[in-house]
């Protein structure tokens, strides 16, 4: 027999309300639980995902500057090979061309050893010139305030002498300026052409310096120069100039002067004009030139090809500094030599 339960103490019943309750709260506590990890995963792969940019931003721009620096290097790898080349080769003009021309060599700026119009530079480019078969004639394109009458006087020697030898006729053209050496050196030509504006002659030489005794006595300075021969401080700027030193110089001068005169009544011959101002060391235009027999006539590199020479075909045989040093001397490796020469050197003659 079933004895009857009492439903108080029977315990609690399932019912149609406990069950769906307890089955929200396990789906609630799971919701939870996914959102968590969720959004535990989902923090995470931003942060790999952030990682990951900057890493590959960072290996981006490694290979730039990697490429930088290999482009960096083979531009200077092709500047040195290219500079190392350039250096070793002269540029000069063309040479052994058979047909006939008037051959061309300029004479410009400062003559001096060293600078583009050295005697060394011109004489090669002359020698070329002379030697050449199809040249007609050598023209001398000069453009020059003077220099060194050393190297005036070694240029005007050799062309003279290659004339003789080679007997070919020399030119000389002149573009604004031709003093001083530029001048020496113009009068071995056969004819001289010029510009009726051209500045022609100063015929003389200098020698220039400066003494800064009375300005070091105002300031208190004192000179200690120790020399073994009573003339070996000759021309030192911070000492006086004594009388026998001033007449000695006078008299070097007045010889190298004495040399240019010769050379200018040797090539001028009959046609020079002479005057008390000739060698005076004054300079004129180029019409006055032509009236004091200074000069011949009037006329341009082209007009002497093609009316005195009859080859208006004009090469260029100028050989000029090589690229490297043309570099050297804008990165202003001259001015620094210059100024040094300038300090050991005080006085020059010109």
């Amino acid at each position: 027999m079933t004895e009857p339960v009492d439903d108080d103490k029977a315990g609690p019943k399932p019912s149609s309300e406990y069950m769906p309750n307890q089955a929200q709260a396990h789906t609630d506590k799971g919701r939870v639980a996914s959102d968590s990890v969720a959004n535990s995963a989902g923090a995470g792969s931003w942060e790999r995902a952030t990682l990951e940019k900057l890493a590959f931003a960072t290996l981006h721009e490694q290979r730039l500057a990697r490429r930088w620096r290999i482009f960096i290097r083979l531009s200077w790898l092709v500047f040195l090979v290219a500079l190392a080349w350039f250096g070793f080769q002269q540029t000069e003009g063309q040479a052994d061309v058979s047909s006939p021309h008037t051959a061309v060599v300029e004479i410009k700026g400062e003559i001096a050893s060293g600078m583009e119009a050295s005697a060394e530079l011109i004489l090669s480019s002359v020698r070329t010139a002379f030697e050449d078969t199809g040249a007609q004639a050598v023209v001398l394109l000069i453009n020059s305030p003077g220099g060194s009458p050393v190297q005036a006087g070694i240029i005007n020697d050799e062309i003279r002498r290659l004339k003789a030898l080679h007997q070919k006729p020399v030119y000389a053209v002149v573009e604004e300026s031709c003093a001083s050496a530029a001048y020496y050196i113009a009068v071995s030509a056969d004819k001289i052409y010029v510009d009726k504006a051209s500045i022609v002659g100063s015929i003389g030489v200098l020698m220039d310096g400066f003494g800064f005794t009375g300005l070091m006595e105002k300031l208190g300075v004192e000179r200690r120069l120790m020399t073994a021969g009573e003339n070996k401080g000759f021309l030192d700027p911070f000492s006086p100039q004594t009388e026998p030193q001033r007449e000695y110089a006078q008299a070097l001068l007045n010889q190298i002067h004495q040399q240019f005169i010769d050379a200018v009544k040797a090539g001028r011959g009959g046609r020079l004009k002479e005057t008390p101002e000739t060698f005076s060391g004054l300079f004129w235009s180029g019409q006055q030139a032509i009236a004091l027999g200074l000069a011949d006539e009037l006329g341009s590199v082209d007009y002497v090809a093609r009316e005195v020479v009859k080859a208006e075909e004009i090469i260029d045989y100028t050989r000029r500094d090589n690229v490297a040093e043309r570099l050297v001397k804008r990165f202003g490796a001259a001015v620094g030599s210059a100024a040094v020469q300038a300090a050991k050197s005080p006085a020059a003659v010109r």
